[in-house]
């Protein structure tokens, strides 16, 4: 087994550390959620926290872990006699994003389960996770259905396995820790508020820190027996410092004066539920604990507010996580402190001093950095200098944006699960049975039953049950929603530059988007101005990526639109190889118009067809205003097989529809009716 990285030798990054230390002392807390862009200690924190949890004492030969004190009554490798008890270390256990709902809940033998009427059952990792870590790694690309059952187990404490009325029911209580990339994509609402704490973590900046950085990985990298043997007295000591906070934790009192500033922050920020403010007391309790106190101060509260409401006070994709220092604390000051005692306890260092601390670098800045002033992530950049040439124009602000109901590709797809258009999938309607192929996962038990029926006598039944081999399961066939790519092309030459109509079309895009974010999908962001058209964003999962892209995009110059479609196609070209099964939608975005260069209208129309040859589903949003309208897009909606919509229409009230039956437009049907 290799050997992990200390934990005490994690240089700055104090708010993850002391999140992670927090949930250590006190895993009622609700995990951690960490952000932050690539190559921040993020899974390197996390994976050495758990060389510092306490062992465990679990049941002799259970396969859940119970607790040999209070053991599971309702444990599949129960009932357990008392006193049999072994101790091992908690378990930190990964998830993989890519893991099936069986990998994770366990799987369950339907054929021995029909015929013989035994629970055959194979744990998952939620079982293995039981009093240990559950750590996932990317948790923004988790797919939906795992998201469910991770909400699920999280809330009740519990997992369960059903396979057509056949159930396995154990405990999973565990310390979720989740690290994302928000380049890649936000997450669900719903997990989000699961998650008790969030952490931004980003790089420093200070040249001091990051040579020390780069210096203790190196070392490690060069030894890692002799570097962890170096920092054992200081993981001794944070893992005895655990050990006294959690014994000290039911002896903290949270005052009154404690519970109203609590509650007045949370009602101040106005987060949703209750949620918040539970995670926050139990945070503040922990925090006077592993500073051995046994009172909850005001300064608790605060950091406990940092730490639990950030990631609650987001309203949509585009909103960047954090807290208003100064309001909150003008909250706390007006209702407010709890007793703060006689003053003979010195505030607490944090997990980078005092008993079990680290040394760092003189006055080294805080590891959490500020999310909105990082460097925009991802490729693409920005618009390239001097592409509009003459006449360019500064970005234009986009209007409000507004709700948008459903674009939808047509036909049956299979690609990622997501809520747009139809597809086959493992969650969803039941359409119809097939033999499987390779391990059963959804039983179609009409088909299966249907199918040993003729064999019954053959096979020699003689009681009640009925014989069921492997040849006789039928896997259902299920229908669901798929995520599509949705690739916006924006036209920004400047026969769209004038104010008013630019702020409403990026209003428009950002609707768009944000349907997108609810709907699961990848966007892409192409864009055209002047000679030549850019990827501004290359497909991703990250819409607000896209919404700052979009808000930074100048206009001005000619109107090379073959040159955005063929780029946008080249695009999708490339998209098809990396995800085969996920479908495109294409949402252009323009007037209609085309300038520079030879034969610039045939050239575009030449280009559009392409689209329609391949049978890509597309929609074109007319951005023509003013009495005389020349049409230029309806024409361009029937030249790529598409539909086409003015801005005025693209409101939730008239877009019903828009996209349904695309394909099934001829050319030349122009816009939609």
């Amino acid at each position: 087994m290799s050997t992990p990285f200390p934990f005490t030798a994690v240089v700055g990054q104090d708010d993850l550390r002391l999140a992670l230390l927090l949930n250590a002392v006190s895993p009622a807390v609700g995990g951690v959620l960490v952000r932050g862009e690539k190559g921040t200690a993020k899974s390197t924190a996390v994976r050495a926290l758990s060389a510092l949890l306490p062992e465990v004492d679990v049941v002799s030969g259970c396969r859940f872990s119970c607790d040999p004190d209070s053991p599971d009554p309702g444990c599949p490798d129960g009932p357990h006699e008392p006193g049999a008890f072994a101790s091992r270390p908690a378990r930190m256990v990964e998830l993989p994003v890519g893991a099936s709902e069986d990998r994770l809940v366990g799987a369950l033998d339907i054929e021995r389960a029909l015929a013989e009427g035994v629970k055959a059952f194979e744990p998952g990792l939620l079982a293995d996770a039981h009093r240990g870590i559950l750590y996932v790694d990317e948790v923004n690309l988790l797919h939906d259905h795992l998201v469910d059952l991770l909400l699920d187990a999280a809330a009740m404490g519990a997992s369960y396995v059903e396979r057509e009325g056949v159930s396995v029911r154990h405990a999973a209580r565990f310390l979720l820790v989740g690290t994302m990339n928000p380049e890649e994509g936000e997450l669900r609402p719903q997990l989000l508020d699961r998650f008790g704490l969030t952490v931004e973590v980003a790089a420093s900046r200070e040249p001091d820190q990051r040579v020390e950085v780069v210096r203790r990985r190196l070392a490690y990298d060069d030894d890692p027996a002799g570097f962890a043997a170096r920092w054992a007295d200081e993981e001794a000591a944070v893992r005895a410092r655990i050990v006294a906070a959690r014994r000290l934790l039911p002896s903290v009192r949270l005052g009154d004066g404690a519970l109203r500033q609590i509650a007045a922050t949370c009602a101040a920020f106005e987060v949703d539920g209750m949620r918040a403010d539970i995670v926050m007391a139990r945070t503040a309790t922990a925090l006077a604990a592993w500073a051995g106190r046994t009172e909850v101060l005001a300064e608790d509260v605060r950091q406990a507010a940092l730490l639990a409401l950030p990631h609650r006070r987001r309203r949509n994709p585009f909103d960047a996580p954090g807290l208003d220092e100064d309001k909150l604390d003008e909250t706390l000051e007006e209702f407010g402190g709890p007793d703060e005692g006689d003053g003979d306890d010195d505030p607490d260092p944090g997990p980078g001093g005092g008993p079990g601390g680290q040394p760092e670098p003189d006055d080294a800045p805080r590891g959490d950095g500020d999310a909105a002033a990082r460097p925009e992530a991802g490729e693409g950049g920005e618009p390239q200098a001097g592409a509009g040439g003459a006449g360019e124009q500064s970005p234009a602000r986009a209007a409000e944006p507004f709700r948008t109901k459903v674009l939808s590709v047509p036909g049956l797809g299979e690609g990622a699960a997501g809520r747009r258009s139809r597809a086959r999938t493992e969650h969803g309607r039941t359409i119809g049975a097939r033999r499987p192929r390779g391990a059963l996962t959804k039983l179609h038990l009409a088909a299966t039953v249907q199918a040993a029926a003729p064999h019954q006598r053959a096979r020699g039944r003689s009681g009640p049950g009925l014989v069921v081999r492997r040849d006789d399961l039928r896997q259902a066939m299920r229908e669901g929603r798929e995520g599509n790519l949705v690739l916006f092309l924006v036209d920004a030459s400047g026969s769209m530059a004038a104010r008013q109509r630019m702020g409403a079309v990026k209003g428009a895009v950002l609707s768009l988007l944000l349907d997108a974010y609810q709907r699961r999908d990848k966007v892409g962001l192409v864009t055209f101005r002047g000679t030549a058209a850019e990827v501004a964003l290359p497909p991703t999962s990250s819409v607000d990526a896209a919404a700052v892209r979009l808000e930074s995009l100048p206009t001005g110059g000619r109107t090379p639109l073959a040159a955005g479609l063929l780029k946008a196609h080249e695009v999708l070209r490339v998209e098809r190889l990396r995800d085969p099964a996920r479908r495109a939608l294409v949402v252009v975005v323009t007037d209609g118009r085309a300038t520079g260069g030879p034969e610039p209208v045939a050239l575009a129309g030449r280009a559009a067809r392409l689209f329609a040859a391949e049978g890509t589903a597309s929609v074109v949003v007319d951005c023509e205003s003013g009495p005389v309208r020349l049409g230029l897009a309806g024409r361009l909606a029937g030249e790529l097989g598409g539909t086409a919509v003015t801005l005025d229409e693209l409101r939730a009230e008239s877009i019903a529809g828009l996209v349904k039956d695309v394909q099934g437009s001829r050319p030349g049907s122009g816009r939609a009716a």
